[in-house]
């Protein structure tokens, strides 16, 4: 990417005031080394620790105040809305994530709609009682999408402001942002690249819950999919309903010789879901078109 394009850093914050200052100085000083033209925005999402007070002590950087905690997806929409760069590039606060790949991220926003940080490399420290429920959400993105994601929900990420905004109505306030993207740029055709990079151990507490994020994260990935190819979701359903009715059929007559209630309401119930399935899809198609 040309070097004299203007970049916009998106810093989402809330109580990481352990790690805030080290974390802008060393996008300054990789930002800096590589010539480009950026911003750095910290958008403090109602911290309690102090965490605004120490962004604002760094004189490149643009701070940006929730009056109270809003979530993740929410301060990244804040920072996007009053960027200033036609390109985003968003990174954690608490140290977790590589800053010297930003460069790599950024020097193939020429070619891509978005590339992606992903925590593929040897040096991945992910705590163990998460990496099962990444493995479910991930085999479940890769089939809804129809596509391999190496990493669903990395925070650092690089991608265009204008495509961004027009995701913004389906984009929610929590930590379910990046899959919420990942998951609409895919579905709607945009170009993806993965980088595999580092992923360290983070300053602080996570804020993430294991359960209570798992089942939401489940919920949105149905949910955004249903949005753009709602047949991902109803025709495997309405296929697997169709074959337990005719293997309730088949029982019904060879063995008890007569069609009963059940049988009849598993074909009704694939047909029904099918059906709705088509009209989803058609409805959604319309809309794609009407947008063009």
């Amino acid at each position: 990417m040309d070097n004299s394009g203007h970049i916009s850093i998106i810093i989402p914050a809330y109580n990481e005031k352990g790690s805030i200052s080290g974390t802008i100085e060393e996008i300054d000083r990789v930002m800096k080394s590589h010539d480009y033209t950026y911003e750095v925005i910290v958008v403090d999402d109602g911290s309690t620790d102090g965490t605004a007070e120490m962004a604002k002590k760094q004189p490149s950087v643009r701070v940006i105040q929730h009056p109270y905690n809003r979530g993740y997806g929410a301060s990244l929409k804040t920072g996007i809305k009053n960027a200033r760069g036609e390109i985003i590039l968003i990174i954690d606060a608490d140290s977790t994530y590589p800053v010297d790949k930003i460069p790599l991220l950024l020097s193939q926003m020429n070619e891509y709609d978005m590339v992606v940080g992903a925590r593929t490399s040897k040096d991945v420290k992910i705590q163990l009682s998460r990496k099962p429920a990444k493995w479910v959400l991930s085999k479940l993105a890769n089939y809804l999408s129809g596509t391999r994601i190496p990493d669903l929900n990395s925070g650092l990420r690089a991608f265009k402001k204008e495509i961004a905004l027009k995701f913004f109505n389906i984009l929610p306030d929590q930590f379910s942002f990046t899959t919420t993207i990942t998951l609409g740029m895919i579905c709607s055709g945009y170009t993806i690249k993965y980088e595999p990079i580092s992923y360290y151990r983070r300053v602080g507490k996570s804020k993430i819950s294991p359960i209570r994020d798992t089942s939401n994260f489940i919920l949105l990935i149905v949910r955004t999919v249903m949005y753009f190819n709602p047949l991902k979701i109803f025709l495997p359903i309405s296929l697997f309903l169709f074959v337990l009715g005719i293997a309730m059929l088949c029982y019904d007559v060879f063995v008890i010789r007569n069609i009963g209630d059940k049988t009849v309401l598993l074909f009704s119930m694939a047909l029904l879901i099918g059906a709705i399935g088509m009209l989803a899809d058609l409805i959604v198609k319309k809309i794609d078109r009407a947008g063009t």
